[in-house]
C-alpha cells in the first residue's frame, strides 16, 4: 500500500486553495459588478440571483453540489476529490468575501475593464488548477456529462455550455451587457488557451541530416532531450535515410535550430506543436 506524504498532501492543499481564493476574488470583485455572465457557474449564479432572494455564494453552493451529485450519478467517480474540494471551497471564498467587503461596487468604474480584468484574473487560478490536474467544478461537469451522452468533444461541450450562460444574461440585462457575456466567454477561451496550453506545447521536430550522428549526440548530451531514430525511404529515387525525432520545449527549439543552422542547413526539418505528452522519447538501441 503507498504511503501518504502528508507534506505533500498539504502543500496541494495550500495550492489549490489559493488558485481558489483567485477564481472567487475575480468573480466577486469583477465579475460580479460588471452583471456579465461569463463561462461560469459563477455567471448563471449572478443572473440566478435577480430571481432567487439568496447571496451568490449560496447560489454558487447549490448549483455546484447539484452537478457534482448528477456528475457522480452519470460519470461515475471521474471528478475525484480535488474537483469535489474546489467546487466547495469556491462559494465559499466568495461568502467570505460577501462578508468582509458588503456593498463592494466596482473597482474600475467601468463594466467593460471589469470583464476584461474578471478574464485575465480567473485564468491565473484556472491555470493553476489545470495543472494541479484539478478543475473549479460547474461547467467541467456539464462538459464532461455532454461528452459521455452526446459524444461531444470536451472543448466544444466547453464553449457550447459557456455561450449557453452567456446568452442568459439576456433574461434580465440590456443588450449591451448579454454583447459583453459574449465577448467575454469568447475571449476568456483564448486566453486561458495562453496560459494553460502556451506553457505546455512542445515541438515535435522531425530531421533528415547528412551529419546524423553529430546531431544525435547534440540532442542527447547539449539538450539533455530524447530522441527516437527511423528509417525513411524516399518516393522518388527510393534512397534510404535515417530520420531523427525529438520533442523539445521552446528553448530546446531554439538551440536546436542554431545548431542546425550552423552544421547542416541543408538539413531536412518538418515541425509539429505537441502537448499532453505521456512520456518523452528515448533513444532506441
Amino acid at each position: 500500500m503507498k504511503k501518504i506524504n502528508f507534506n505533500e498532501v498539504i502543500k496541494e492543499i495550500i495550492i489549490l486553495t489559493a488558485a481558489v481564493a483567485i477564481i472567487a476574488a475575480a468573480v466577486y470583485f469583477f465579475l460580479v459588478p460588471s452583471h456579465t455572465s461569463v463561462s461560469s457557474i459563477s455567471g448563471l449564479g449572478i443572473v440566478l440571483s435577480n430571481f432567487v432572494p439568496l447571496p451568490l455564494s449560496a447560489i454558487t453552493m447549490i448549483l455546484n453540489v447539484v452537478l457534482l451529485i448528477i456528475g457522480f450519478l452519470t460519470c461515475g467517480r471521474e471528478f475525484g476529490v480535488k474537483t469535489v474540494y474546489t467546487s466547495i471551497m469556491l462559494p465559499v471564498f466568495i461568502g467570505i468575501f460577501e462578508k468582509i467587503f458588503a456593498d463592494y461596487d466596482s473597482m474600475t468604474g467601468s463594466q467593460e475593464l471589469d470583464v476584461i480584468c474578471y478574464i485575465l484574473v480567473v485564468s491565473v487560478g484556472l491555470s493553476i488548477l489545470f495543472n494541479r490536474n484539478a478543475s473549479s467544478g460547474g461547467l467541467d461537469i456539464v462538459a464532461k456529462i455532454m461528452n459521455k451522452y452526446f459524444r461531444m468533444e470536451l472543448g466544444k461541450a466547453m464553449s457550447l455550455s459557456g455561450m449557453c450562460v452567456a446568452l442568459s444574461a439576456a433574461l434580465v440585462y440590456d443588450k449591451k451587457t448579454v454583447v459583453l457575456s459574449i465577448l467575454g466567454t469568447y475571449f476568456n477561451g483564448i486566453v486561458l488557451d495562453h496560459f494553460i496550453f502556451d506553457h505546455n506545447i512542445k515541438r515535435r521536430v522531425c530531421i533528415i541530416t547528412e551529419k546524423e550522428e553529430a546531431l544525435r549526440q547534440f540532442i542527447i548530451h547539449e539538450l539533455h532531450s530524447g530522441a527516437t531514430i527511423y528509417e525513411a525511404i524516399g518516393a522518388y529515387n527510393k534512397e534510404k535515410h535515417n530520420e531523427i525525432i525529438t520533442i523539445v520545449d521552446k528553448s530546446e527549439y531554439q538551440k536546436l535550430m542554431a545548431y542546425i543552422n550552423r552544421e547542416d542547413p541543408k538539413a531536412f526539418i518538418t515541425v509539429y506543436n505537441v502537448s499532453n505528452m505521456q512520456y518523452q522519447p528515448k533513444v532506441w538501441e
